[in-house]
């Protein structure tokens, strides 16, 4: 009975140091991340709490994977008086993915057709292969109420949900992270077409999730 407890206590120490091994790899793979796209969305469609929401957003899921050290902004831009241009709140590169691949060295880089923007490389901050076009289901559109240059909008026809505050009337201008699809820019990361509303059933009926891009902004 003795060497029976004796052998679990054995066991258990060793599942627990492979458990510190493990952490403390994956904390360390994660040492170069500085861009990533979001596991999970809001869970309220495009409505993320404005900038400073998605931004905390970013910061939280980054802090789960051991890089909450880091300044994280979302990849969005808003409209109106004061509008943000996405291409601004991200810092002056170079950006790597969960797995240490460079996906862009600047902003100019990022974009324009010489960044290393694919399905591939576009990693959730888990370091996984977000679904793409094909995938069941389809998650592909990612907001980012952008143009193709990563600036804003004018004011006028809505496309940031009222600057990610509606979860209701709107739209939201997305990009697809696989490169592949339908809309006016089909292999836009980031301005492939509109979406079909801001709740979440919208932008899952549109081929979404909620989800957005996060860049270490230094």
């Amino acid at each position: 009975m003795k060497q029976m407890t004796w052998a679990v206590v054995v066991a258990a120490g060793l599942a627990a140091a492979v458990h510190l091994v493990q952490a403390q790899g994956a904390a360390q793979a994660d040492a170069k991340m500085s861009f990533f796209i979001t596991s999970v969305g809001s869970g309220n469609g495009a409505n993320l709490g404005g900038l400073a929401g998605a931004d905390a957003h970013c910061q939280k899921l980054a802090g789960a994977v051991g890089a909450g050290s880091k300044q994280w902004r979302a990849y969005l831009s808003t409209q109106g008086p004061n509008a943000v241009h996405a291409k601004d709140r991200i810092g002056a590169g170079p950006w790597f993915n969960s797995e240490g691949v460079q996906i862009a060295a600047s902003v100019a880089d990022l974009h324009s057709d010489k960044n290393g923007l694919t399905k591939e490389t576009q990693l959730n901050e888990k370091g996984q292969v977000v679904n793409g076009r094909g995938d069941t289901p389809n998650q592909h559109d990612i907001l980012t109420g952008s143009n193709l240059d990563g600036t804003a909008f004018p004011a006028g026809e809505d496309h940031t949900c009222s600057n990610w505050t509606s979860q209701d009337a709107g739209s939201a201008q997305m990009g697809h992270h696989d490169r592949q699809g339908g809309g006016a820019n089909p292999t836009s990361w980031n301005n492939a077409h509109a979406s079909k509303g801001c709740s979440q059933p919208n932008l899952i009926a549109t081929g979404g999730n909620g989800y957005f891009y996060c860049f270490n902004a230094k």
